[in-house]
């Protein structure tokens, strides 16, 4: 009687592995996308800082508007350049400029402040205007906080196990305030392509009142219903002595950068201020001259529209 083969299972198997392994790799390769998109890698959108030094900082568009939003609350409050350094550096430090909604303990947030320990509630330590303010607030209580070593003055309010920590972040945080802050010879730009949804004017409006407060906003609407223009003038808050010419300015890139960082956010095309133009829509989207009037100190041209931040959105 001769013998019956009998079915074998390792065809089966073979099989099965095979599609295990084909979805492993699958899975691997929407998160190393992922990963690029958050961290600003790759050639996706990403946002940057530049040093007159040649120093530069590359952060994602969520990370960029996180870090404009800290900057604008600190200045709309009357704090330094090295306020919003340090309030930087801590955020770099606990949350990598992420808003998030997890960490240890009851941690949450930017700064990662515990409701427990009296920072807020949750819901308000997750907004960053909040929490941004909140950091502010108990820094300035700090006596001369801007003589001190960043390590300390970020511990005096932080409390944190790794106080040293912080340290490895001013270099980054130093070159995010000079930009942010809109103080040469920083400056920031965003590599993005021109969003197919169309900018809301009153989104962007909400916006900045959100971060600058309601004086950053004119009177008046704007004749043009896909754009939105601000007029240029230090705060009380800003001015140190009288206001000048440079003082002005400073206050001038300070809003057009905050527009660049929230540009994909709120579906913006084009930021304008003092004769330089930035335009989404380009690879590497510098900022580019439009007119050839002679610069002032700051190394920006003090030409066209230094009255006024223009900022153009998506039709």
């Amino acid at each position: 009687m001769g013998l019956v083969s009998q079915p074998t299972a390792a065809p089966r198997r073979g099989r099965f592995f095979r599609i295990v392994a084909a979805v492993a790799v699958l899975l691997a390769l929407a998160g190393y996308v992922l990963v690029q998109y958050i961290s600003g890698g790759g050639s996706g959108p990403r946002c940057t800082a530049q040093g007159g030094d040649g120093t530069s900082y590359r952060l994602s568009p969520e990370q960029a508007v996180n870090a404009a939003t800290i900057s604008a609350v600190g200045t709309s409050r009357g704090m330094p350049e090295r306020a919003v350094t340090i309030a930087l550096a801590t955020a770099l430090q606990e949350s990598e400029l992420h808003n998030l909604d997890h960490g240890d303990r009851d941690s949450l947030g930017l700064f990662q402040q515990r409701p427990s320990q009296g920072w807020g509630t949750a819901k308000q330590v997750m907004d960053p205007v909040y929490a941004s303010g909140k950091f502010y607030e108990h820094l300035g209580k700090i006596h001369d906080y801007s003589r001190l070593p960043l390590t300390v003055a970020a511990q005096e309010v932080q409390r944190s196990g790794f106080p040293q920590a912080y340290a490895k972040q001013e270099p980054d945080a130093q070159l995010l305030a000079a930009a942010l802050t809109g103080r040469s010879p920083a400056s920031f730009s965003c590599a993005a392509t021109k969003s197919s949804l169309a900018g809301d004017p009153a989104a962007v409006r909400a916006a900045l009142k959100r971060d600058f407060g309601s004086g950053v906003l004119p009177s008046g609407k704007s004749a043009q219903p896909s754009e939105v223009r601000l007029p240029v003038r230090t705060t009380t808050a800003r001015a140190v002595g009288a206001p000048g010419t440079e003082s002005v300015q400073q206050r001038g890139w300070e809003l057009a950068y905050w527009a660049v960082a929230n540009s994909a956010a709120l579906h913006i095309q084009q930021v304008s201020y003092a004769g330089q133009e930035w335009t989404a829509a380009t690879n590497h989207a510098p900022w580019r001259r439009t007119d050839t009037t002679q610069t002032v100190s700051t190394g920006r041209s003090a030409g066209q529209g230094a009255t006024e931040v223009r900022i153009a959105l998506t039709k």
